[in-house]
């Protein structure tokens, strides 16, 4: 894999790369699959300004083979990660399968993101599956994951996607794609379960350290920093369902390995903006009982939530018996909380001035007329 040469160096990436230094065991280090003839065919210029990116003083073939990983930027150092995650409720060891970071940049406000390159070809993870993504939804997430951020709801970020020259087979040929994907972090509540499910404390101990120095800097010097982070990711992840339930915005997968500890949206797969009104509108083709529908959504936050809980426990306190009880009075208010942050979005969502104890009732009776008139 050739890096960069001079010319393309001053395009402006700052590389400083931190979560390849955690324990072997969560990575793996490798470059991404070249590919025969990358073809850039959308590039989100105003984005890469923000990230203090120069893309102008290169032509498209130069970009096109470093958003394909057949040129990587000096200072990248690609990974993939491994985790686990809750699909569909079933517990399954995962990683990356078809995606890697090639590093952490530093935007212009030092702000750290991870440049992910997804459909970028096989891994350790990638489980028989061919590594790579197809145009179609890597172009969807492009749209969809930009939207969400006109939007105002904390998200992924899409930088570019470029076509592979080559096809991939699903249903049919289709053609190859990579998304550039951005965002704060990569670290999910399946990163935990995966280093949980290996009974390792020291390394779990070393990625609650890692997350926190990386997100929550502020919960540093807390009593329980354990303890401090699952409440934080608790609220973090009520703000962002409320803004889902706020748009009609229906993930469609929301498996503990697509929730991120950052709290932002990401892994655009099956997802969609409901239409019409309807609580159990799924968006998944195989989720045949509606566990993921836009109106279970809360429901599942909470219950990806309890699994991100239950690998804190020996973090939490020493005495699992008092953890389990530490955790169970931490979401007794869940849904407390969530009411009151629903309602309040509900309220500046239909203009109601001031809060009366009536309010949600007409808010469930404008909801419900909405569903039996489709």
């Amino acid at each position: 894999m050739s890096k960069m040469t001079s010319e393309t160096s001053k395009i402006g990436w700052r590389f400083k790369n931190t979560y390849i230094r955690l324990p072997k065991i969560m990575l793996t280090k490798l470059s991404p699959v070249p590919v025969k003839s990358p073809k850039l065919v959308i590039i989100n210029d105003e984005y890469s300004k923000e990230l203090g990116l120069n893309l102008s003083i290169i032509n498209n073939d130069i970009l096109s083979s470093m958003f394909a990983g057949n040129l990587l930027p000096i200072g990248s150092e690609p990974i993939a990660q491994a985790y686990a995650g809750h699909q569909f409720g079933y517990f399954t060891m995962l990683g990356d399968g078809r995606a890697v970071i090639i590093g952490e940049h530093l935007a212009k406000n030092n702000t750290r993101v991870d440049i992910q390159f997804k459909g970028s070809g096989i891994t350790p993870y990638s489980r028989n599956a061919d590594g790579r993504a197809a145009l179609g939804p890597m172009l969807r997430e492009y749209i969809i994951s930009e939207a969400m951020h006109a939007l105002n709801i904390p998200t992924s970020r899409s930088l570019a996607v470029v076509k592979t020259g080559e096809n991939v087979i699903r249903e049919t040929f289709l053609p190859g794609a990579i998304l550039t994907r951005v965002a704060s972090s990569h670290i999910r509540v399946g990163t935990f379960q995966y280093v949980a499910m290996r009974n390792d404390i020291k390394t779990l101990k070393k990625l609650l350290d890692y997350t926190i120095k990386r997100h929550y800097p502020e919960l540093k010097n807390n009593i329980n920093p354990a303890l401090s982070l699952l409440k934080a990711v608790i609220e973090k992840q009520i703000e962002l369902v409320v803004n889902w339930m706020r748009v009609g915005f229906i993930h469609g997968v929301m498996n503990t390995d697509n929730m991120t500890i950052s709290g932002e949206t990401i892994d655009y797969g099956p997802c969609a903006f409901m239409d019409n009104y309807d609580p159990k509108t799924v968006f998944s083709s195989i989720d045949y009982h509606g566990r993921y529908a836009y109106g279970n959504q809360p429901d599942i936050i909470n219950w990806n939530l309890l699994r991100f809980a239950e690998t804190l426990i020996p973090l939490i306190n020493k005495r699992e018996d008092k953890a389990v009880e530490i955790i169970k009075d931490t979401f007794n208010k869940f849904t407390k909380v969530y009411k009151e942050s629903w309602l309040n979005m509900m309220r500046k969502k239909l203009g109601l001035f001031g809060e009366k104890n009536e309010d949600e009732n007409l808010i469930n009776q404008l909801l419900s007329w909405m569903s039996q008139n489709n």
